[in-house]
C-alpha cells in the first residue's frame, strides 16, 4: 500500500513516512490519499473508501495502529477500535547483562508504536551512568544521559514515552561487591534505610534519571525486599515494625522524586504482603493490617504465573482495598533461557488482561525480564506483544500487520517456542533447552527428566526451524531463528548423552563408550561452536558487548567439561583408571523441586544446573 500525505501535519507525516517500511508488505497494492484528524478521546476510527483513507484518532500511537489496520487487507471498509487502557506499555529489562543498543531500542519502538503501545519502560538497576558514582554500571554497558535522550527523542516522534523503571530499596546486587557501597547496604542487596548516605546516593541516582528521561512517571521498584531492616539496620536501631521502616523510606524516596518533578509508582508486593499476612498470591484472605499508602502513589500488582482469570480478578479486588491507584504488570516470557514462551504468555495475558478490563484498570505494562543472563532475543516475544496490544484494543487487527512488521507470518514466528518441548500446551511451560544444554554428562542431574522427550524431538524441531529460515530469508529477525536452530542441533546430539554413557558404563559396553568419546563428543563440540558463534552474532546485533563474557564462560566451560568427560572415558577404556567416579555413584532422579514433570519444569539458575557443587 502506498500513501499520499500532502495535507498531513508534520508529526503525522513523519509517522506515515516511517510506516512505508511496513506498508510495502501490505496485501493492498493501491495508492491512497490520507487525511487525519486528532479529534477523538480514545482509540481511532479508520475509513477506507476508494482512493481515500480518513483516520480520526486520539493519540499518535492510535494513528500508528490505524495505519496498520488500513493496510491489512484490500477493498473498502471501516474499522473503529477503542482502547481499554489509558496507559499501556512494554518494559525491557536492561539489567541482567543484556543492555540493548540504542538502535535496537529504536527498532523495538517502531514496532510497538504501530501495535498501539503508549510507552516503553527501561529497567535499569545500575545500568545508567551517574556523576560521582564511577562504579555504578561499571563495565556493565550502562546508558549515558545522552543515549537515553536519543531514545526518548526518537520514541516521541511516534507518540511513545520512554520511562525509567529503577530500584530504590532492593536488587542492588552488582554494586555490593564494591567496598565503598557497603556503608549503604543493610543486608544482601538491600539498601540501608534511614542512613543519610543512602539518600545522598539515591538523590544523585534519581537526579540523573530525571535529567536523562523526558517522562514524568517513574517506577521506583521496592519489590522483594523481604529482609529489610534485618541487617545493619537491626544492629543500629533494634527491631522495628517493617511497615514503619518501609513507609519512612518510601516517604523519603517520594520526596526526592517530587523534587525532580517525577511521579512515582512502585511494585505492590511488599505493602500487599504486610497488609495480608505475608503472602502475595492469595485466593482468600482478610486484611491483617491497616496500611497507609502515600497520597497519589500507584501500586503495581505484578503477576504472570497463572492462566486463571479468577486469580487476577481476586487479586485486583484485594489491591483496591489498599488504594484506588492500581496498575498491573503482566509478562511476555523471555527470561528462562534462550527461547521465549509465547504460547504461555498468550494464555496468561488473556486471563490477566480480561480481568484488568473487567476491573476498569487504566494502567497496564507488559514486562520482558531477562533473569540469569538474558539469553533470549529481545525480539523473540513479538508475537506475545502483538497479542497483548490486540487485547488492549478491541482486537480488530488481524495477523497480516504482524507479517508487515516482521517479514514472518505469525504462525511461523511462534516456532521460536519449539526449542522447549511441549510448548504447544498453553497452560504449561518449561525451559528444558537450557537445563539440557548445561546438564552434566557424568553427573546427570536432569537425566531423569530427559526420558520424557521423544528421541527424535530435536531433529524434528531443527527441521521445522530450517524450513522457517528458508521460507523467510528477507526478514530482519531471521537471525534469532538461526540461533535457535543451531541450539536444537546441539540438543539433538546431547539430550541423551549422559543416559547413554551411564548405560554403556554399567553394561561394560566398551564399543559404545569408545564411539561416544572419540566421535560423538567431538561432533557435539563442533555443533556447540556453531551455536556459540550464532548466539554471539545475535547478542552483538542487539546488545552492547558487556555481559556476553558470561555466556562465553558458560559455553566455553561446557565445551571444556565435555573434553574432560571424553578423556575420563578414554582413560577408563585404556585401563589407566579402574572406574569413573561420577558413574560409580547411585544416580538419583531430579529433586531440586519436589515435582519433576518435564511439561512444567522450569529451572533457570545456571550455577545450580551445572553441578550440585558450590559455584562462586
Amino acid at each position: 500500500m502506498k500513501l499520499k500525505w500532502d495535507l498531513l501535519a508534520d508529526d503525522i507525516r513523519y509517522i506515515a513516512e516511517e510506516a512505508e517500511l511496513f506498508l510495502k508488505n501490505s496485501p493492498d497494492r493501491s495508492t491512497y490519499y490520507i487525511s487525519a484528524f486528532a479529534n477523538r478521546q480514545n482509540g481511532y476510527l479508520m475509513k477506507k473508501d476508494k482512493d481515500k483513507i480518513i483516520i480520526q484518532y486520539g493519540k499518535l500511537t492510535d494513528f500508528c495502529r490505524a495505519l496498520m489496520v488500513a493496510a491489512q487487507q484490500d477493498g473498502e471498509y471501516q474499522i473503529e477500535e477503542k482502547k481499554h487502557f489509558g496507559d499501556f506499555g512494554y518494559m525491557v529489562d536492561c539489567s541482567r547483562n543484556a543492555v540493548p543498543k540504542v538502535d535496537t531500542l529504536k527498532t523495538l519502538i517502531k514496532r510497538i508504536a504501530f501495535m498501539g503501545y503508549d510507552f516503553l519502560g527501561l529497567y535499569i538497576e545500575d545500568t545508567i551512568k551517574v556523576e560521582g558514582e564511577p562504579y555504578l554500571g561499571y563495565m556493565r554497558g550502562a546508558y549515558s544521559k545522552q543515549e537515553i535522550r536519543e531514545v526518548a527523542n526518537y520514541a516521541a516522534g511516534f507518540g511513545i514515552e520512554v520511562r525509567p523503571y529503577v530500584q530504590t530499596l532492593a536488587h542492588f546486587n552488582q554494586i555490593k561487591r564494591y567496598e565503598e557501597y557497603q556503608n549503604i547496604i543493610d543486608t544482601d542487596d538491600i539498601l540501608l534505610v534511614g542512613d543519610e548516605s543512602t539518600y545522598e546516593f539515591l538523590e544523585r541516582y534519581i537526579k540523573t534519571i530525571a535529567e536523562g528521561f523526558q517522562a514524568k512517571k517513574i517506577n521506583i521498584g521496592m519489590d522483594e525486599a523481604h529482609m529489610v531492616g534485618l541487617g545493619k539496620y537491626l544492629d543500629r536501631n533494634g527491631y522495628k515494625n517493617r511497615f514503619d521502616i518501609m513507609y519512612d523510606h518510601l516517604e523519603k524516596v517520594t520526596d526526592i522524586c517530587k523534587k525532580y518533578g517525577l511521579q512515582p509508582q512502585m511494585w505492590s508486593d511488599m505493602f500487599f504482603r504486610l497488609a495480608f499476612g505475608g503472602e502475595y498470591y492469595i485466593e482468600d484472605a482478610e486484611l491483617k493490617s491497616e496500611i497507609k499508602i502515600p497520597k497519589g502513589l500507584e501500586l503495581v500488582y505484578w503477576d504472570y504465573y497463572s492462566c486463571d482469570e479468577e486469580r487476577y480478578d481476586n487479586m485486583l479486588k484485594r489491591h483496591k482495598i489498599l488504594t484506588e491507584h492500581i496498575g498491573f504488570a503482566g509478562g511476555a516470557w523471555k527470561w528462562t533461557g534462550f527461547a521465549p514462551h509465547n504460547q504461555y504468555s498468550l494464555k496468561t495475558s488473556k486471563a490477566a488482561l480480561t480481568a484488568c478490563i473487567k476491573n476498569n484498570l487504566d494502567s497496564v505494562v507488559i514486562t520482558g525480564w531477562g533473569d540469569n543472563g538474558a539469553e533470549a532475543s529481545l525480539f523473540s516475544t513479538l508475537p506475545a506483544l502483538y497479542f497483548d496490544a490486540n487485547m488492549a484494543y478491541e482486537s480488530k487487527m488481524i495477523d497480516t500487520p504482524f507479517y508487515m512488521m516482521t517479514g514472518i507470518r505469525m504462525e511461523d514466528y511462534m516456532l521460536v517456542d519449539i526449542v522447549n518441548p511441549f510448548s504447544e500446551i498453553q497452560d504449561k511451560h518449561n525451559n528444558a533447552s537450557k537445563y539440557f544444554l548445561y546438564n552434566d554428562p557424568l553427573i546427570g542431574t536432569f537425566d531423569s527428566v530427559a526420558v520424557g522427550i521423544e528421541k527424535n524431538y530435536y531433529y524434528l524441531a531443527t527441521e521445522k526451524l530450517k524450513e522457517c529460515i528458508n521460507n523467510n530469508p528477507q526478514s530482519s529477525f531471521i537471525y534469532l531463528f538461526q540461533t535457535l536452530e543451531k541450539l536444537c542441533r546441539v540438543l539433538e546430539c546431547k539430550l541423551e548423552l549422559g543416559i547413554r554413557i551411564r548405560k554403556a558404563y554399567i553394561s561394560r559396553d566398551t564399543q559404545v563408550l569408545k564411539q561416544i568419546a572419540e566421535k560423538e563428543i567431538p561432533e557435539l563440540q563442533v555443533r556447540i561452536d556453531y551455536f556459540y558463534h550464532s548466539f554471539m552474532e545475535q547478542w552483538y546485533l542487539e546488545n552492547k558487548t558487556f555481559g556476553f563474557e558470561i555466556q562465553s564462560i558458560r559455553i566455553g566451560g561446557l565445551k571444556q567439561r565435555l573434553t574432560e568427560c571424553a578423556e575420563k572415558i578414554c582413560l577408563y577404556l585404556q585401563g589407566k583408571s579402574d572406574f569413573i567416579d561420577e558413574l560409580e555413584e547411585e544416580h538419583l532422579p531430579f529433586h531440586y523441586f519436589e515435582q519433576d514433570d518435564l511439561k512444567s519444569l522450569n529451572y533457570n539458575l545456571w550455577s545450580d544446573i551445572i553441578s550440585p557443587a558450590v559455584v562462586g
